[in-house]
């Protein structure tokens, strides 16, 4: 793709740049992109870009064994998280995380129509039958339900939509006014000092674009005029102090319904939390963060900034109108709202973000005709249900989540997660350098609003624990045993 921009050349920066469907679309994908799918891609390079505690919350699934997990299909869905708007974003012009439809497994041919009837997306996954389903499954077909019908001109965005998009990633209508007021706060006046270029887009830019828009505030001058330079965080203080969980002195104590205990070690002196010793559930609370889309994190953050920009795109997103730039208002508000990839959800989690309605699958019924001694009946489709990965078997109707339990693990600060060991936390306390006798011993309950919390710090802080907790806590005085 090509993009015409407007380039200040004295500093050597981009003011904006001028789009047409294609690039936006492509632009606004990163909204339905899965956190894991976003570490996944910021890991390729070997100066890897850093996203909060994100990293490390992928990196201690990767180090994981795997026995602590309820499947081996979880890790690959943990590392490896679907899209929930796969079906729109195969049809980007440029596409960097994988969208094609996903292979389908069976226990044994052609059991899965005459007896089971169960597929997955994952090899290996255990069938109610008890056998493996490692069988690639043919002559399948599917329909989906509530899906967001199929257009004829861009992705998420009207055909022969135009915008101009600023460095910060604001997208605007194209209006001469407009790009006249963003010059001039640029501190623009002389309109000599600036030039118009063309830029050519593919698919390392529009990876290096996600990354810049995560942790600069000038992606497109990145991208474009300096491509040789790793993006760095923004030096720019964040304002993500005024992100802030409003609760009533005591709430965290309080036990209730749907809230999971959790024993914070805290460092009197440095008001800061040390670590937590947390069941599995607490976990798979962690761990489900890397299946959320990020236009859900921008989404619960209520306006606060990134450390980036990309937070920019989204409330840009909030001001367009339906009617002119996107095809439906469905569209729109997949991208205000994404919801998680089937399957990725589970039962009791915290967090509020929808799921995705599933494909649904049949077989012609005929098919079993030469495989069986089933007597087809012409017309009728066969219906085939998808077998939740995280299920290992046939009793466990519904599952709590990715991880086996009971277990206990050690959670740092900023989130790297460890099956417990006294070791651990010694050796934590020793890196932090606070004395055993500074050390004070907290226990919290954590409810759904703290959850969406600490999903969000895990995005825009080093410190999530800390910082989610840290100043509620202190509020509240010690519970004597």
């Amino acid at each position: 793709m090509q993009l015409k921009g407007v380039v200040d050349k004295e500093k050597n920066r981009v003011l904006f740049v001028e789009s047409d469907e294609d690039f936006v679309d492509v632009l606004f994908s990163f909204l339905t992109m899965p956190m894991g799918a976003i570490v996944k891609l910021m890991n390729i390079d070997q100066q890897a870009t850093r996203v909060g505690c994100m990293n490390n919350l992928y990196a201690s699934i990767e180090k994981l064994d795997v026995r602590h997990l309820r499947t081996e299909a979880c890790r690959t869905m943990l590392l490896h998280p679907r899209n929930g708007a796969a079906t729109l974003c195969k049809e980007l012009k440029l596409q960097i995380h994988d969208t094609e439809s996903p292979w389908l497994f069976c226990c044994g041919f052609p059991n899965y129509g005459s007896k089971c009837k169960l597929l997955s997306q994952y090899e290996g996954t255990i069938c109610d039958c008890g056998e493996g389903m490692n069988y690639l499954a043919t002559f399948v077909e599917s329909r989906k339900k509530d899906e967001v019908s199929d257009s004829q001109g861009g992705v998420f965005v009207k055909r022969l939509a135009r915008v101009m998009i600023s460095d910060i990633l604001q997208v605007m209508p194209p209006s001469t006014t407009l790009s006249f007021s963003l010059l001039s706060k640029l501190g623009v006046i002389d309109v000599t000092a600036t030039e118009e270029r063309t830029f050519d887009i593919g698919v390392d830019q529009v990876l290096n674009l996600l990354k810049s828009s995560l942790v600069s505030k000038t992606p497109l001058t990145d991208i474009l005029l300096k491509p040789k330079e790793i993006p760095e965080l923004s030096k720019e203080t964040s304002k993500q102090h005024s992100f802030s969980l409003k609760t009533k002195s005591g709430e965290y104590t309080s036990k209730g319904k749907d809230k999971i205990l959790i024993k914070l070690m805290l460092s009197k002196s440095n008001k800061k939390v040390c670590f937590a010793e947390v069941g599995e559930d607490f976990v798979d609370l962690f761990f489900s963060f890397l299946t959320v889309p990020l236009g859900y994190i921008l989404k619960e953050m209520n306006g606060a900034a990134s450390k980036g920009c990309i937070h920019h795109l989204y409330n840009s997103i909030k001001c367009l109108d339906v009617e002119k730039y996107f095809e439906s208002n469905d569209h729109k508000e997949i991208l205000m709202s994404p919801k998680i990839a089937p399957s990725f959800g589970y039962e009791n989690q915290l967090l509020r973000v929808e799921t995705v309605h599933p494909e649904y699958y049949y077989v012609p019924d005929d098919f079993y005709h030469y495989f069986s001694a089933v007597k087809p009946t012409s017309g009728i489709a066969i219906p085939l249900s998808v077998k939740d990965p995280k299920l290992s078997n046939k009793i466990a109707k519904t599952c709590g989540g990715y991880v086996m339990g009971p277990a206990m693990f050690t959670v740092t600060d900023d989130l790297i997660v460890t099956p417990i060991s006294p070791i651990s936390g010694v050796s934590i306390l020793r890196k932090l350098k606070v004395p055993l006798n500074n050390v004070e011993e907290r226990s919290v309950y954590v409810g759904s609003g703290e959850a969406v919390h600490l999903m969000v710090n895990s995005f825009i802080s080093e410190s999530a624990l800390t910082d989610t907790f840290i100043s509620q806590v202190l509020k509240v005085p010690k519970q004597e045993s």
